[in-house]
């Protein structure tokens, strides 16, 4: 799914590396870009095939392929390399203390911020706590800049602020028990509903943020690109979207991640985001999974993180970050406690989809708390009949 450089040339690379290593193997790569590349995939696994070696992003997608009988166990293959990876980047790919897939990269979702903003706005330190976040968007409004920008064209942006306040309230294993009993009723998924709500209520949006896009000139990104906006949700991605969109920030742009909620069972070094992997497909050849091997060994792999391509997903490899707001990205990757990945790809498709449909009618006043609770439990439970 690496459309441009560094990334593109750096597969392009690997695969002629391993075929001079490997004279016997030839290595075909397709390149397609995110939605294009889930189409081809649907359709190739709907014929009941997979390739020898594909992209995942892990989670419900790759248990579905996992259940389907597509996709090989590597955990005996991959024992002796399994304690090289941070706990972090392997959990999207581990089911029932199995492997079925390698990490390539991993990320985390958290605030972007302008600090000559918060500092205008008297902000000293950005806030560790629910209630410090929600004081210092109403610091931010008096001081006469927007506090956030919001995609809200785009549902998927939105759909962080609920997934983190259930992690944060109801606590790690509550939503993975939500995946389970796929029952979202409980009462931590309401209040995590109404303070949402509560931040919504204060209006710290853009004008306009229910029609904006994400990277388009006056979305999301370019809104806190170009000083409009002091602060957006979004993964560690943020920073080269904003340089593309808009101006860019430079060393005005900070990082945060995600406050705790005071009386939750969540804490905040719990991270929340998605990364991605290489599986390999069931009837694929042995050299499949070495070529995995070749893509993952600490050499090459560091190497990509150098070329600024990806993040850490092997431990110690944080020294090869080079920017700087990467670096507090990656370190507080390497330090988490628990990781939870995107409720869009956590669940089954239907049930991501419901989330962010059901947070983006919250945001733009049409949806209770309660009724995103009820609707998100509706389309969980049908979709396991």
């Amino acid at each position: 799914m690496s459309t441009s450089d560094p990334l593109k040339g750096i597969w392009e690379k690997r695969a002629k590396e391993f075929q001079a290593a490997n004279p016997n193997v030839t290595v075909k790569m397709t390149v397609l870009e995110n939605e294009a590349y889930k189409s081809k995939l649907t359709t190739l696994t709907q014929s009941g095939k997979a390739p020898d070696v594909f992209a995942t992003w892990g989670g419900g997608v790759l248990k579905q392929q996992i259940d389907a009988g597509l996709v090989k166990d590597i955990s005996a293959d991959v024992a002796s390399e399994l304690g090289t990876f941070t706990t972090a980047a392997l959990a999207a790919y581990q089911f029932d203390g199995k492997t079925y897939a390698l990490p390539t990269d991993i990320g985390m979702v958290g605030f972007w911020y302008n600090k000559k903003h918060f500092e205008k706005a008297g902000i000293t330190e950005p806030p560790t706590t629910w209630t410090g976040f929600l004081d210092a968007v109403q610091k931010l409004k008096a001081s006469g800049v927007t506090p956030i920008a919001l995609a809200g064209k785009e549902k998927w942006p939105g759909h962080y602020y609920w997934a983190y306040l259930a992690m944060r309230i109801a606590g790690l294993p509550a939503l993975q028990q939500a995946g389970v009993d796929h029952d979202f009723t409980k009462p931590e998924f309401v209040q995590a509903g109404q303070q949402l709500k509560a931040l919504v209520d204060l209006q710290p949006f853009q004008r306009g943020f229910l029609g904006a896009g994400y990277s388009t000139p006056d979305g999301q990104s370019a809104s806190v690109a170009n000083g409009k906006a002091s602060m957006e949700l979004m993964g560690q991605w943020a920073p080269t979207v904003q340089d593309d969109s808009g101006k860019g920030l430079g060393k005005d742009l900070g990082f945060f991640p995600f406050p705790e909620v005071e009386g939750g069972k969540g804490a905040i070094t719990e991270a929340f985001g998605g990364g991605g992997g290489m599986a390999v497909g069931a009837d694929a050849p042995k050299e499949a999974l070495d070529l995995v091997k070749f893509l993952t060994n600490t050499e090459n792999h560091t190497n990509t993180v150098e070329s600024g391509g990806v993040l850490p997903v092997l431990k110690g490899e944080e020294s090869a970050v080079k920017d700087e707001n990467l670096k507090v990205v990656a370190d507080s990757l390497a330090s988490a406690t628990g990781f939870q990945l995107y409720l869009d790809q956590a669940y089954p498709p239907a049930v991501g989809a419901e989330v962010n449909d059901s947070v983006a009618e919250l945001i733009a006043g049409t949806k209770t708390p309660e009724q995103v609770a009820q609707d998100i439990t509706e389309v969980a439970k049908s979709e396991s009949e």
